[in-house]
């Protein structure tokens, strides 16, 4: 009785956020005055940072790249180049920008991606009767993750998957034969895309899905090699990758480090890896983990029902955050993308994965902790401050995955009959 009292009372105080949270304007709002600040935070406007240059991957690294790329080749001598063909695209697309200078044109093209992505979700929410927690979810998880989203391609590539998944919700005769073109070109940049196929609905839907994956993919690699050289290089960049200082195989080496182990860390392979006894061991069972991981993926597909239009977003985030957990490699940037599948997940009221987004955004704000503010204390002392820190994000990365596999299990899988 007491109870029903107070939530009369309290209802319309309770109303009012509720009210904003479905209001264009609010997420609006919000979206533009964090970008505001942090788009010109990443171009080193003097106004907001005092100045300086900018981020060293895009001010070195791309713009390297962007020099060997723009002379028709591939930058094959380069460690830090791991990436398929169509990573190629980002890297140049800055010089399609007027005026601009490579770096700062770099972080338009980003926010250009930003904004895509933003308006996307909304006109999703608003004209097409979805759920506002998608876009809320983009706009305030990218805000915490600070100035690194535009200082890295993966928005444009996590724009690219999150566009394949709007054109499989449409269910028109095309959407298939596009949803699969799209994961191609995604693959093509980063690896990752190709995983989101996990969750093709049964029959007609899957074979041209698939089939549209593999012409659009095999025209592209067949381009890539054809007109520039060392397209294919990436086929084995990543055999000497080891286990990188933030990825949860890690994490056993951070506190081995206070006990009297003799190994470091060194800059390898474009990343910084740790290097000494049993490296090599927890590197290999890492691998193991991925092949586990993507059999179940296997597993679940051939259990499961598909036919509800929301599972296959379910799906992706369940197979991506899988593969990031058992990766011997968890760079920051890798919240962007499940940021973007987890705010496509959102759009569904029905969504199986609402938990897990919101351990999402409690990631993002350890993962910002942890890079770049006590990213020098951990990587050269193994500072118990920043250890902790990174044991959290990890520890909610490894439990969103476990999560999110069990709850698509459960909405998705029949139970078996005695």
């Amino acid at each position: 009785m007491l109870w029903s009292r107070l939530r009369t009372r309290f209802a319309p105080v309770v109303s009012v956020p509720r009210r904003l949270g479905r209001a264009p304007w609010a997420v609006a709002a919000v979206w533009f005055l964090t970008r505001l600040w942090l788009v010109p935070a990443a171009l080193k406007l003097p106004a907001f940072t005092g100045g300086g240059s900018l981020d060293p991957s895009v001010d070195r690294m791309y713009r390297g790249w962007y020099a060997v790329l723009s002379s028709g080749t591939f930058p094959a001598h380069d460690v830090s180049w791991q990436y398929p063909p169509g990573a190629a695209l980002p890297i140049l697309a800055p010089g399609l920008v007027p005026v601009l200078d490579y770096g700062q044109a770099f972080i338009v093209t980003s926010a250009v991606c930003d904004a895509l992505v933003a308006a996307g979700l909304l006109y999703a929410a608003v004209r097409r009767g979805r759920s506002f927690a998608g876009v809320w979810l983009w706009t305030v998880a990218v805000a915490v993750l600070s100035t690194l989203p535009w200082n890295r391609f993966d928005l444009q590539v996590t724009t690219v998957a999150m566009a394949a998944l709007a054109a499989a919700a449409s269910r028109r005769v095309w959407a298939d034969r596009v949803f699969g073109a799209l994961i191609a070109l995604g693959a093509l940049i980063k690896v990752w895309p190709v995983l989101l196929l996990v969750g093709t609905e049964r029959g007609r839907r899957t074979r041209a899905a698939w089939l549209s994956t593999a012409v659009a993919g095999g025209v592209l690699v067949a381009g890539f090699a054809l007109v520039m050289p060392h397209a294919l290089g990436f086929l084995t960049a990543q055999r000497s990758r080891g286990v990188q200082i933030e990825s949860v195989g890690a994490l056993p080496f951070h506190v081995a480090r206070h006990f009297g182990w003799s190994g470091t860390w060194a800059a390898k392979d474009g990343s910084h890896e740790f290097v000494g006894p049993y490296v090599g061991l927890v590197s290999t069972v890492m691998q193991g983990l991925t092949v586990l991981a993507f059999g179940w993926s296997l597993w679940w597909r051939r259990r499961s029902v598909r036919a509800a239009p929301w599972l296959l977003a379910d799906a992706a985030l369940t197979a991506v955050l899988l593969f990031v957990v058992t990766s011997r490699v968890i760079s920051p940037q890798y919240l962007v993308w499940l940021v973007g599948l987890a705010a496509v997940c959102l759009l569904r009221r029905e969504t199986s994965q609402r938990p897990v987004a919101w351990l999402l955004l409690a990631a993002c704000l350890f993962t910002t902790l942890g890079f770049p503010l006590l990213y020098r204390e951990l990587r050269d002392d193994g500072d118990p401050q920043a250890v902790a820190n990174l044991f959290v994000r990890d520890l909610l990365l490894v439990g969103a995955a476990a999560l999110s596999a069990a709850r698509l299990w459960r909405v998705s899988v029949p139970a078996r009959q005695p």
